[in-house]
């Protein structure tokens, strides 16, 4: 194992237990500042991955200064920590509209923006913000293949589009674009393919001018379109996973340059056999996100994932493997952003391998204060 993983007080740590490197998470924020070549402009984080305001504070240290996020709990950790610039990407529904619009209320040094797809979601919010005498910054949010959310490019899009900048309470501020359905592992490849969602981005520009209609921000991808749209003029790029990185995204996509830090801690509860072990990370500690391997052991040499439980895991090893009760066990989890939300908190390891304490994980929950 990478000695840089190593804890030196790892004792000290009950297991399963998240642990994240401090050290690592640096690097990899100034790493994704240096893939925008160092306009921070460009940057806008999803703070999904890490949830944490302690991350928030690191990310801001360097300058990045605009964010994005997924629920309305992870807005609010946004403004609590100095945040102005929060785009929610998610569309608001039910009783979310009110929840949202009250956010927006008590804190109004933040400049939020949300998303819609829907003339119905339009109707809606704007009824809603009519109501209390307030304004929103709305984005829509534009489907270029995924087909989980937004519109496809076109009249509809634009009909949508118009009736926001035509609401008194709603103002029309550009367009959101996540491209999840790209999945290419070769650079050239994933180039090609978002030259393709940049082509009908600049297609749904092109007839919103036509309109009249202004398309003030662009905001687009993930991961690991990042290093495509760092260099796209006119676009802001909004990477999540970047800033603890993980097993799936490293092996996928080795170009990003990011190194995984954050790892969990297992240990061996049990030895059935002489090739078989068993640990105490069970699915409710490592998340079922992907179907397949859901992480790497990295301390075990050939070291093969089996059966998973609620709280164990089954691990077949080589019959010649020295290993003891008690023994802690490092493993790379495949996606780390579920396995985030797993844990209340997790433990901090600085520059010399040593556990200082603890961060809480401040958005898991979705209620707001």
């Amino acid at each position: 194992m990478d000695k840089k993983y190593r804890i030196q007080n790892v004792e000290n740590i009950p297991s399963p237990a998240l642990v994240v490197y401090l050290p690592l998470v640096q690097q990899n924020i100034e790493h994704a500042i240096a893939t925008v070549d160092g306009d921070v402009s460009k940057l806008r984080p999803h703070a999904k991955t890490h949830k944490t305001a302690e991350i928030i504070q690191m990310e801001r240290e360097a300058g990045i200064l605009k964010h994005k996020c997924a629920t309305l709990r992870e807005a609010e950790m946004l403004a609590q920590n100095g945040i102005e610039d929060i785009l929610i990407a998610y569309q608001m529904v039910g009783p979310n509209i009110n929840r949202f619009l009250s956010l927006q209320q008590r804190y109004p040094n933040a400049d939020f923006k949300v998303l819609v797809d829907h003339q119905e979601a339009v109707t809606a919010l704007s009824t809603a913000a009519d109501k209390l005498g307030v304004r929103v910054k709305v984005m829509l949010d534009l489907d270029v293949g995924m087909q989980r959310t937004g519109v496809p490019v076109g009249e509809t899009a634009v009909e949508i589009y118009e009736s926001i900048d035509q609401s008194d309470s709603l103002q029309a501020w550009g367009l959101h674009v996540y491209d999840g359905h790209i999945h290419d592992k070769d650079l050239t490849a994933r180039r090609t393919a978002c030259s393709q969602s940049l082509a009908q981005v600049e297609k749904m520009q092109d007839m919103l001018s036509a309109k009249g209609l202004a398309v003030p921000l662009v905001v687009m991808g993930g991961t690991p379109t990042f290093p495509i749209y760092a260099k796209t003029p006119g676009v802001e790029a909004s990477p999540g996973t970047f800033v603890f990185h993980d097993y799936g995204y490293t092996t996928h996509y080795p170009d990003l340059g990011f190194t995984p830090a954050a790892l969990l801690l297992s240990r061996v509860i049990s030895i059935p056999t002489p090739n078989r072990i068993t640990l105490d990370l069970g699915h409710k500690a490592i998340a079922a996100d992907p179907d397949g391997v859901r992480g790497i052991i990295l301390n075990i040499d050939n070291a093969e994932v089996d059966k998973q439980h609620e709280e164990h895991w089954a691990v077949n090893i080589p019959g010649d493997t020295p290993v003891q009760i008690g023994q802690e066990v490092y493993v790379c989890p495949t996606h780390i952003c579920p396995c985030v939300a797993l844990h209340p908190f997790y433990y901090m390891i600085d520059a010399d391998g040593y556990c200082q304490g603890t961060w809480e994980v401040t958005a898991r929950n979705r209620s707001v204060s």
